[in-house]
């Protein structure tokens, strides 16, 4: 047995002990005596050098050599109980039916698992039908070579490395997503992203950088602050603040003369109405930003509340200036957390030298107004002025004009708290008698910038034929602002009709007032949903399915689970998402970014594209040889009974040995030009489109009537078209006379042109339409640009190579030749099987040409139609 590795340990240590106790158990000691007593860092952790350094110095957290539970004893406490036997046998009472579906696999694995085992069971079916075909042929004879044949034509029509290939091929397509950032949970994902129509994605952190700076700032009794450009998010020193003592609605914010730079401390200090407004950003924060041992600014925490915290920072009004250390002078008495239905927050907060409690909010503007009852229009906030319907509409006009700069907009309030309050946490108080006649006291703006890469991804989505939602908490003129930037929006919205643009961009509130009937009647759904709450995404979700779309749905939080679920594709995000959000999804971004959905949708659709063509491989190749074997039944030696043109151990080496691993150098294929310029795929029909049907069944007859012809010619054409006796069996009869020569070699002739028509075919399935020798559309490289496509996936090209090697010690070797393959030899028959090389590659890319021909006059067609439509239309709406 190999022992254990060896970990050198100090003397005296005690396995899974700190072996520097603590002055008394952690619970019992505050969190910052905790700290000071562990010498850790609160703010930064612990460095690399302090973490090898406690290493060395502690030795491993490891758990001593004690016995550990028995996992028997752990299953024998488990089925002693009766409830759990109770639901292990009605977990395992199938139906019958159930079990046989099981045992078939129709009804377990993924959509196109599915649809492939029930591909396999009809052409098994096929495959006892055309076994019959063979016995009537030779009058249900009993003789052995009879069923022998039988059985190989049975054979040819099963598709033995179908399933086999397709699980590698999804094995390794989730592989190669990692890479793009894209985490797969659900194998049925990989086959419904190429099918994807509509994207609902979030905003925040996906559209956007999810990096928020605070950009302006607006205190009805003082103006307008506005904050410069900053090169680092979290460093407050970084940036100018200018003020202007006129409200966000009377600002030319292009005019930057009209707003004087200020000294954020000394401006503090001079006025109360600010003061009050940074005790809000401040303490009705959860975030922390602070400088760590090397000067570098750091923050933890939401990205809203960190770029709020890093305001405060400007103004020196940090909430760890106030809350930290033995001696804090404010401390925090209860919290209400962000909640997606009230769209708020609030945290009350006890000032410790005079006792007074306060009150502080932040949320959605509209929800945060209609809270308040007053606010200070004067600096010295002597009188609060009542809050009334003129006041709030002012506010609500200044949101738009914070609004319409693409800021995200928040309103802060707070005021006294006078009520008592349960400092043990046994009488913690209502949330709605807490958030109420609050004291407005200003607007903030927040900016969060769009991904470089989010405009070029939602273009590519319009190419690609896929429409984007997005549907986002923020005031609708900050969402219509963001998906203008990033092209959600058409930039010419103002030649649409005013119904069409009036749906394009709609409020949570107006959208989930609709009824289905009403939503389903809109010309358009919603590009925008502003105000966003987690049951508005299901209806959008469920709005989609009406109208035959399918969906995938991105979310972060905890309530976004169902709307994941309800999705056909659930998205979660694998930096800001919840433990919750990411096990409803079926794959997972671990960038947050939304371009990488697109990597997904592009792999996706590869991977459909992928299992298209070796699907299309292997069953032309299956048509082929039953084609070759049912036609071959009109060949009959002396006794009436019918020789095959290929013997039963050559249609199982093809089957195994020759296409099982093209087959799946097919499933690496890397994706093909112009792939993201086509529409989604309709998985209602899956990979069996009738295009991949009709190619089916021209490939396989095709190579059927080659095959054959080159065992006619063998045998007639050049041959003496004598079959001899018993040349299913025997190369030589008693005597040794090899009366069976001209029909072995004819096999082997028949056999070889199988074996190079089913590498070649793997070559021409590359790419389903274009030409095999110019497979990249405007290549220049018209005589070299097929050897660069053939090696770019090299598992393809050797696998082909290795099929062409192989079946020389097939046609060469003694014994093996004669006895196990059922043919001989052949030299000057490899003129024949050059020669109609030569024409497969014609007759496939004849009927490739064709269909391009085809697919082009038939997009020119829809093309007119739709100009004829588009000026019928204007004709209309000019009348």
């Amino acid at each position: 047995m190999s022992k254990k590795k060896e970990v050198a340990e100090p003397d005296n240590h005690v396995s899974g002990q700190a072996n520097n106790p603590i002055s008394r158990h952690a619970h019992c000691l505050t969190h910052d005596e905790v700290v000071l007593q562990m010498k850790g860092n609160a703010e930064n952790g612990l460095t690399a050098a302090e973490a090898k350094a406690r290493f060395e110095e502690y030795g491993p957290n490891e758990i001593g050599d004690e016995g550990g539970v028995q996992p028997f004893k752990i299953l024998v406490r488990q089925v002693a109980n009766a409830m759990t036997l109770v639901l292990i046998l009605a977990t395992y009472a199938l139906t019958g039916s159930d079990a046989v579906g099981r045992f078939l696999g129709v009804n377990i694995g993924t959509p196109l698992q599915k649809k492939l085992s029930r591909l396999a069971i009809l052409l098994f079916w096929i495959a006892v039908v055309c076994a019959i075909i063979v016995l009537a042929a030779n009058k249900f004879s009993d003789e052995q070579e009879v069923i022998i044949y039988a059985v190989a034509t049975g054979l040819s029509m099963i598709p033995a490395s179908l399933i086999v290939v397709l699980t590698i091929t999804m094995a390794a397509g989730t592989k190669r997503m990692v890479k793009r950032h894209v985490i797969v949970r659900n194998l049925r994902s990989l086959e419904a992203l190429g099918a994807v129509t509509d994207i609902c994605s979030d905003k925040t952190g996906t559209l956007t950088q999810g990096k928020m700076v605070v950009k302006r700032m607006w205190i009805p009794a003082k103006g307008t602050y506005s904050i410069g450009q900053s090169n680092n998010p979290f460093d407050p020193t970084d940036g100018e603040i200018s003020h202007s003592q006129q409200p966000p609605k009377d600002i030319n914010f292009g005019d930057e003369e009209k707003s004087e730079d200020i000294a954020p401390q000394e401006a503090l200090e001079k006025s109360s109405a600010l003061q009050s407004y940074m005790w809000i950003a401040s303490l009705a924060n959860l975030a922390t930003v602070h400088q760590n041992d090397s000067g570098e600014w750091t923050a933890r925490g939401d990205p809203t509340e960190i770029a709020i915290q890093v305001l405060s920072s400007r103004f020196n009004w940090n909430r760890e200036r106030f809350t930290a250390g033995q001696s804090p002078t404010w401390k925090q008495i209860a919290e209400f957390p962000f909640d997606s239905d009230v769209k708020k927050m609030s945290v009350i907060f006890e000032e410790v030298k005079s006792g007074a409690k306060h009150v502080f909010t932040k949320g959605a503007v509209e929800r945060v107004i209609s809270s308040c009852e007053s606010l200070y229009t004067s600096d010295e906030m002597s009188d609060a002025v009542p809050m009334t319907d003129e006041i709030r509409s002012d506010i609500l006009e200044n949101m738009e004009a914070l609004a319409s700069l693409g800021l995200r907009v928040l309103a802060l309030a707070g005021r006294e708290y006078e009520d008592e309050i349960d400092m043990k946490g046994k009488d913690i108080p209502d949330r709605a008698d807490v958030e109420q006649n609050l004291v407005f006291s200003g607007l903030i703006g927040l900016y969060d910038p769009p991904r470089v890469e989010s405009a070029p991804s939602v273009a590519q989505c319009h190419k690609a034929g896929i429409k984007v939602h997005m549907l986002t908490g923020d005031h609708p003129g900050t969402a219509r602002a963001i998906a203008m930037d990033v092209g959600i929006l058409p930039a010419r919205m103002n030649e649409l009709s005013k119904d069409v643009t009036d749906a394009m961009v709609m409020t949570a509130h107006d959208f989930d007032k609709l009824s289905d009937d009403e939503i389903d009647k809109l010309p358009v759904l919603p590009l925008v949903v502003a105000r966003c709450a987690p049951n508005t995404k299901v209806r959008m979700i469920e709005a989609l399915h009406r109208r035959k779309k399918f969906a995938a749905m991105t979310g972060d939080g905890v309530n976004d689970s169902p709307s994941l679920k309800r999705a056909d594709v659930g998205i979660a995000m694998g930096q800001a998402g919840s433990d919750v959000a990411k096990d409803a999804s079926d794959i997972i971004l671990t960038d947050d970014n939304f371009a990488s959905i697109i990597n997904a949708i592009e792999e996706g659709r590869r991977m459909f594209d992928n299992i298209q063509k070796f699907i299309l491989h292997v069953l032309a190749e299956n048509i082929a040889q039953a084609f070759t074997l049912l036609i071959g039944l009109a060949f009959k030696d002396s006794r009436g009974l019918s020789v095959f043109p290929l013997a039963p151990v050559e249609v199982l080496w093809i089957i195994m040995i020759t296409s099982g691993m093209p087959d799946m150098g097919l499933g690496f294929e890397v994706a093909q030009p112009g792939i993201m310029s086509r529409p989604p795929q309709s998985l209602k029909r899956g990979v069996f489109t009738i295009e991949v049907m009709i190619d089916m069944v021209v490939y396989g007859v095709w190579t059927a009537a080659l095959c054959l012809s080159s065992f006619v010619l063998v045998l007639y054409g050049f041959g003496d078209g004598d079959i001899g006796n018993d040349c299913n069996n025997s190369y030589a009869d008693a005597n040794g006379v090899a009366d069976c020569d001209t029909v072995f070699r004819a096999r082997a002739t028949c056999f070889a042109c199988l074996t190079w028509f089913a590498l070649f075919l793997a070559w021409e399935m590359v790419d389903m339409r274009r030409s095999f020798f110019c497979m990249q559309p405007g290549s220049k490289k018209y005589f070299t640009q097929w050897a660069i496509d053939v090696w770019r996936n090299q598992f393809l090209f050797w696998a082909i190579i290795a099929g062409f090697v192989t079946i020389f010690p097939t046609l060469y070797i003694p014994v093996i030749n004669h006895v196990v393959f059922k043919h001989a030899a052949i030299t000057w028959e490899w003129g024949i099987v050059f020669v109609e090389a030569i024409l497969f590659f014609a007759g496939i890319e004849g009927w490739k040409f064709a269909k391009r021909v085809y697919l082009r006059h038939h997009a020119e067609k829809s093309i007119d139609m739709d100009v004829n439509m588009g000026q019928a239309v204007c004709a209309d709406s000019r009348e």
